[in-house]
This record gives C-alpha cells, structure tokens and sequence, in this order.
C-alpha cells in the first residue's frame, strides 16, 4: 500500500503548496522512491477547462486529455511521472460521481450525505490517483489539498484524509503544513501568531501536522522556530523555514537542507537511500552563469497575470537553461499592438504569439507576427499563434486578402480558420453554426502523433514524427491550406489520418527561424530536459541579436580574450 504525504495550506492562499508538493516529490524520488502528486480543488466545476485565465490561471493538459490546474505542471516539472485525469479531481467531479451513484440506486436507498458518502468517494480518488492495485502503484502519494485550512469548500477533503489517515495506520500518512509567518515592518520583527492559529484549526478538524513548512520574505531565525515549535506541538527540526527565493528550482536544495525528506521518511517508516541532487545543482549553476541574455516578446492579451502563460514561460527559461542564457520574457498587450502599432516590438530578439481564446486582440497579435515574418525575427507561434500566423501568410501573402478565421468572423468569406464540421466545398465556404455545431466543435485534447515532413526545420527538431499535447477546437480549413503551401509557406507536420495542420514554416531561404504549432509543446519541457523546440527558438533567437549587433556574442567575446 502506498504511503501519503498530505499537504495543506494556512492563513492566506497562493504560498506555493503546489512548488512546495512537487519540490518534496523531487527529492524523495531522488532517492529511489516510486512517486506521485495529487491536487485536490475545493471549487464545484468538474474541471477548470472553462473557466478564465484571470480566475485560474493557466490550464494543463495531460497527455491522456484532462484538462486540470496549472500545479499539475509544477508536478511534471520537478519529478519524471507524468500526471493523468486520476491526478486531479474537484469538489464538482467528487459530487457529480456521487450523485450518479445515487441515481443508480447502487446507496440502497440510503441517506446520502457528506459522511460518509462524500469523505469515502473523495478516499476512493485518493487510491485511484496512487495507482493502488496496478502495475503502476506508487511508493509515496503526494497529495495537495486546495485552498486555505478553515475555509469550509475544503472541509470535506480534511476530514476524508484525516479518516484515511487513521484507517491506514499511524506510519501510513505525513501531514505537511504550508503556513505563512509575515514580516510587520512598522514592529520591525516576524509574527508566528497566524501560524499558531493555523495549526490549532487543522487540530480542531483532528489532523497535528508532522511538518510545518513556514514561508516568509526572509529567513526565519531559531528563536522562532522554537517559539512555533513550543506553540504548535511539532518538533523543532520539523519547522522548516521556507524564504523567498529567485528561483522556484532552488527550493529542493532548500528543503534537503533542511531535512525534510528525512522528516517524512522517518513519519513514513520509508526505508530509502540518501538523496542526490547534482541534476538540481547543475541547473542552479546554469542558472547563475548564463553566457548571453535574449529578450523575447510575449504578445498576448492575459499579460495582467502572467501564470496564464505558466508553462510557457518555464519551458522559455528551461530552454534558457540549456543554451546558457538568460531569457528575458516581456508581455506585450496585442491591444497595445493593434491601437499604436508594431513599432513596439522593436529591440527584442525574438517573438512569440502563444495561445488563447476570443476575439480581443487578435488583430494586434497579426501585425505582430506580420512585424516578426517581414523583419525576419525569429518567431514561434503556439496554437492560436499557429492559426494567427496562417491567416496573416494568407492575407499578405497568398492573395486571401479577407482571410480569417470563423471563431473571430463566422461569416468569413475565405475561412483560413474554421471548425471541421464547417468544411464543405472545395471554395472552403463554411456552412452556418446552426448547421455546423451548437457547442462550437468537439475541443482536441491530449496528446497526439503526427508526422513530419522530411528536409523542414521541424524534422531537424523532433525527427519523422512528434508526440505532443493538443487544446483547441479551430483548425486551418483543408480546403484552403493548399493556397497558403503554393505561396510558400511550409506545412511541416500533419496528422496521418484527417490531416489537419500541425505545424508551419518558412524556408531558411526566406526568414532566419519562424515557426508555427498547433499544440503546446510547454507541456512536455522540464527543466532537466529543455525541450528542442523551445532550445531551437532560443538559439536563433541568440544569432539574430548577434547579427543584429554586427558583433560575436558575448560568449564569443569571452573566449577570445580567455584565448
């Protein structure tokens, strides 16, 4: 049976319980163990597919379709398991799941109520999440409860792992708990108060944490710590102070330090061999030695909240990482583009267009990517970027001067754009959405393979076929995508059987590196690993800031005088 670190959250939202989760999954599956990382969400939708970016932030996809919270990104980040459906459910699904049973009539004609109807459905995802009874069942589960101890959406997930606690065994699960310890300025000290009343709620629900993980914008001094220790009923090495630090890939280092892992190996009975974290220490050194810096505008229209774009922007500093750079991200509003115009845009070394829904913006988002191709920027488009990129080659280029796409224009006339079932004719016109699909298409999730095109960049990068994670519902029109091919825009990649686009290009002949995808390759890069897209970007990247300085990169530069 596999072991469960419980982690929960106190005082205030938004500490990190997701880094702090996946940081203590790194380093326990650094020293062997088979892990896991599972995110229990309080709130009542099923999934947080649709719901805004400015509500949620960012949505991950797994490979096998679910649509979940960003921190399931943190999870594949910092441990090599990849997450699935069963790795994050919510108060909806958990509700849902409990009210079809009971429409089934499989309670018997019982009285269905959150004890123990509830407690015992959310314990049963818990198992499933742990792969418990499968080839795949794990050594330790970790499994982060959302939101804020005392808030009563997440009352039923505590008293569920507190019931699960104590019918597997007293060495079967650790309570860790993420709690915040302010700096008063005016009083010039920190404040363990909010801390101590944290615990006394989890053990006023009849959870005592095993650990506290304590954050502040400092470190937390001994006397403190003995002051929480005194007060809270946990051993003083189990208060463990968390600061704030540039870098959320520091913070494995910062908890081994600390002994964390031997805290929950201890709890734990876990009998495992000691940690190493070189890959960790490598990347730091990377980190703190980058050789260039490359500035890349993001344009969007989310840039008010940044962890829309969460993947994303890691999988940039990943490839940064790799390359020995520092990536300086800067979010451009596409409005900003479209009202005063691309000249913004000058100075940067790369553009990127990521993906999204809705109309707003979209215009600025085409003079962007017109601004990249004409200027020979090197460019990356992901999902909407690719669809974008595609309707400007056929606007400026290929002739199709009113292209767009159906989403934005659903009485286009040349719908560069469009959901498949509004594909009818060779001329591409597109039937009317009564006619076509009342829920707008079917959304592609998940990841899928399709198939490379021998002698394009995108073969130079993933070889004859990639594996990557898909989210949307337009795709470009089939009976249009010839037009764009014949005025020299290079479909890379197609998918074998409907073949819908999945990647654009344009020849080395043309412009330096300007590329185009319908997924989302983020979701698969790791700091361990970069990914070869984003490390081909940031490259070219590289060599236009250098051919634009008419110099040797700084790198080029050091060696020569080291020489």
């Amino acid at each position: 049976m596999p072991k469960f670190v419980f982690v929960t959250g106190g005082v205030v939202s938004s500490l990190g319980k997701g880094i702090a989760a996946a940081s203590m999954g790194a380093i326990l599956e650094s020293r062997g163990l088979k892990v896991t990382i599972i995110k229990m969400d309080p709130y009542l939708n099923v999934d947080p597919g649709t719901m805004s970016p400015f509500q949620h932030g960012e949505v991950f996809v797994t490979e096998d379709g679910a649509e979940t919270d960003l921190d399931l990104g943190h999870y594949e980040r910092f441990i090599d398991a990849k997450t699935r459906k069963v790795n994050n459910f919510t108060t909806g699904q958990i509700y849902d799941t409990v009210l079809r049973k009971e429409r089934r009539g499989e309670y018997l004609g019982k009285t269905v109520q959150v004890i123990p109807h509830i407690t015992n459905e959310i314990q049963d995802f818990i198992m499933r999440g742990a792969r418990v009874g499968t080839p795949d069942e794990v050594d330790v589960a970790i499994v982060e409860v959302g939101g804020t101890v005392g808030d009563i959406e997440s009352l039923p997930f505590l008293e569920a792992i507190r019931q699960l606690s104590l019918r597997q065994g007293r060495t079967s699960s650790c309570f860790v708990h993420l709690t915040l310890v302010p700096f008063i300025k005016s009083a010039g000290e920190l404040k363990t108060k909010p801390t101590q009343h944290s615990v006394q709620k989890l053990r006023e629900i009849g959870i005592s944490a095993n650990l506290l993980l304590c954050r502040a914008d400092r470190p937390i001094p001994d006397d403190e710590r003995e002051k929480i220790s005194l007060f809270s009923n946990v051993p003083y090495e189990a208060v463990i102070s968390v600061a704030d630090v540039d870098s959320i890939y520091r913070i494995p280092r910062m908890l081994w330090e600390q002994k964390v892992d031997e805290v929950i190996c201890q709890t734990l009975a876990l009998q495992a061999p000691a940690a190493n974290l070189k890959v960790w220490d490598d990347l730091i050194d990377r980190l703190e030695h980058p050789q260039e810096t490359v500035r890349v505008a993001m344009v969007g229209k989310y840039v008010d909240l940044t962890e829309s774009y969460k993947s994303l922007t890691e999988a940039l500093i990943h490839a940064g990482l790799h390359t020995r750079s520092r990536v300086q991200i800067e979010y451009i509003d596409s409005e900003q583009i479209d009202d005063q115009g691309p000249d913004m845009l000058q100075g940067f070394d790369a553009i990127l267009v990521p993906g999204g829904f809705g109309k707003r913006g979209v215009e600025g988002k085409i003079k962007a990517i017109a601004f990249a191709r004409q200027n020979k920027i090197p460019y990356l488009g992901i999902c909407l970027g690719m669809q974008l990129a595609v309707v400007e080659y056929a606007r400026h280029v290929a002739g199709l001067t009113k292209a767009n796409s159906t989403e934005f224009d659903p009485s286009t006339p040349e719908p560069m754009i469009a959901l498949i079932t509004e594909w009818v004719g060779a001329d591409g016109a597109v039937q009317s959405r009564s006619q076509a699909s009342d829920l707008g298409g079917t959304m592609r999730l998940g990841a899928q393979r399709c198939q490379v095109k021998p002698g394009t960049r995108a073969h130079d990068i993933y070889g004859p076929e990639v594996y990557e994670r898909h989210r949307h519902r337009y795709e470009v029109n089939n009976q249009l995508k010839d037009r764009v091919a014949k005025a020299g825009l290079v479909i890379a990649s197609e998918t074998p059987n409907e073949s819908l686009v999945e990647m654009v290009e344009l020849p080395a002949s043309v412009h330096p590196w300007f590329m185009a995808v319908q997924f989302h390759p983020e979701f698969t890069s790791t700091p361990r690993k970069g990914h070869p897209l984003f490390e081909s970007y940031i490259q070219a990247a590289l060599a236009y800031k250098v051919a634009r300085s008419g110099g040797t990169s700084q790198a080029g530069q050091q060696q020569g005088v080291a020489a």
